[in-house]
């Protein structure tokens, strides 16, 4: 690579922030913060204010996603990795089966594996790149798997296990919630956190529960098996009902997802934002199979995420270098999953991020290529 390579301004996108978490924040979030001092920030959470900011943030969580009659949106303190923990104390009865296809799947079943109350777990795995799905198996009472993998890129469907009964679907929707479409009927507890889709800071975690979920946990909650207060989902269930969580949430969070969700709302809902998203992914597939130096990492197309998309490089262009150059001009966050130690570039796509904006980033890289 040459030394100190200038790409011409003319060529750059204007916000060049491409992370798959944290993700780009628009500016009108940030004014939201702005404007919510002093009446909200640094005022009490069992207040009207705040818990009024958290209705807001459920209702309009409901709207999006246009949930059913008695679904409920639950909310709590810490980000989506506590609910593995606060599952295994409190969602999984006896047996899961989980599926495993890149890094959160495979933290899931891990914490799932080491609870010395449960049963040890089924986990079907698939190699990065590729996914795995849930079969029927007997004594099963939970299924889980991620609907989006942030770390591969990949993509896999969200729908009931055929033919099993009253067994929950657990879904990680961490990177998927807000900009790929779901029937929310397909899953009873479909969680995920707000600093993707949802452009904001990490701190809490959300779910889209049922009502057999809902069951499930007070059940669970009540046949005395210990359960760590702050990993305790009934009282997630209790405290959401009442606009509230268990500690002092992230007020600054809970404001800028609020910005968003009311813009993502004004633009058409969820399927507008699963446009925007699609169209910025497909420009980047179609960009990596054009060139003899990439290639999409995910080879089935119907397996390739809208949202994080992951691309291969030859082996002569080293993506770090590509990276150095890029993140001199501004552009930002496209480096690959640390543990899959691949020669890539991860490309978030969230619905703040622009199409036209992704399109000048690929123009970047082939200037950055044509120059080296």
């Amino acid at each position: 690579m040459s030394t100190n390579p200038t790409i011409p301004a003319h060529l750059l996108p204007r916000d060049g922030r491409f992370g798959s978490g944290p993700s780009k924040v628009r500016a009108a979030q940030v004014q939201a913060l702005v404007d919510a001092n002093p009446t909200v920030l640094g005022t009490s959470h069992r207040q009207a204010p705040v818990r009024g900011l958290v209705g807001d943030v459920r209702r309009m969580l409901a709207e999006l996603y246009h949930l059913p009659d008695g679904h409920e949106v639950l909310l709590s303190n810490g980000g989506s990795t506590f609910v593995w923990d606060a599952a295994a104390f409190g969602l999984i009865a006896a047996k899961a089966q989980l599926a495993a296809f890149g890094e959160f799947g495979s933290k899931f079943a891990a914490s799932v594996a080491a609870a010395p109350h449960l049963e040890q777990p089924t986990v079907h795995r698939a190699v990065p790149g590729s996914i795995a799905v849930p079969v029927l198996e007997d004594g099963v009472d939970t299924y889980a798997w991620p609907h989006n993998e942030t770390s591969t890129g990949a993509t896999a469907p969200v729908r009931r296990v055929d033919g099993a009964g009253d067994a929950l679907i657990v879904i990680d929707g961490t990177s998927a919630a807000g900009a790929i479409d779901l029937d929310p009927t397909q899953a009873d507890f479909y969680y995920f956190a707000p600093q993707k889709s949802f452009a904001s800071d990490g701190g809490l975690w959300f779910a889209l529960a049922s009502p057999a979920a809902v069951e499930r946990i007070e059940r669970i909650a009540a046949s005395g098996r210990y359960i760590p207060p702050s990993l305790s989902l009934a009282e997630a269930v209790s405290n959401s009902r009442a606009d509230q969580t268990l500690n002092t949430p992230a007020i600054s969070t809970l404001i800028m997802m609020r910005a968003q969700l009311a813009w993502m709302l004004s633009q058409g809902g969820l399927a507008a934002m699963a446009t925007r998203s699609r169209a910025s992914s497909a420009a980047i597939y179609a960009w990596a199979e054009a060139r003899d130096f990439a290639s999409p990492f995910v080879a089935d197309p119907a397996h390739r995420s809208p949202v994080v998309a992951t691309v291969d490089l030859v082996d002569d262009l080293d993506s770090d270098e590509v990276q150095a150059v890029l993140r001199a001009h501004g552009i930002v966050d496209v480096f690959p999953y640390r543990k899959l130690g691949r020669n890539q570039l991860r490309i978030g796509v969230f619905p703040a991020v622009d199409t036209a904006d992704v399109e000048a980033l690929l123009a970047c890289i082939d200037w950055v290529v044509d120059h080296r």
